[in-house]
């Protein structure tokens, strides 16, 4: 099986007000979005191609929007990528441009 793509754990998944997630997994691999609770079940999942990902304009840095399969998930990753060798989830822009890249939008 291939390398993922891009794989962030330690995710807090909202969706609207209700917090699904504070651990969760967001992972882009073989083409597919996925978002995992902490257990590893499955949340959601699409095609990277009709995955939407943005910055909210009213939010703090470590935010990102992910619409899928018509749902908008509000995903809470870092403000800035871990230094080299520890733990913890990529940023919020990181994962807006692997999903961009992985759709073949630029990034």
């Amino acid at each position: 099986m291939a390398e993922p793509e891009f794989t962030a754990t330690g995710v807090r998944i909202g969706k609207r007000l209700r917090q699904l997630t504070r651990a969760g997994q967001v992972r882009i691999e073989d083409g597919r979005l996925q978002l995992l609770t902490s257990y590893g079940s499955e949340i959601d999942s699409a095609p990277v191609q009709a995955v939407r990902a943005s910055k909210p304009w009213f939010a703090h840095e470590d935010r990102a929007l992910a619409d899928v399969n018509g749902t908008r998930y509000t995903l809470t990753l870092n403000e800035h990528d871990p230094a080299p060798g520890k733990p913890g989830p990529p940023s919020a822009r990181r994962f807006i441009e692997a999903v961009r890249k992985a759709a073949g939008r630029g990034g």
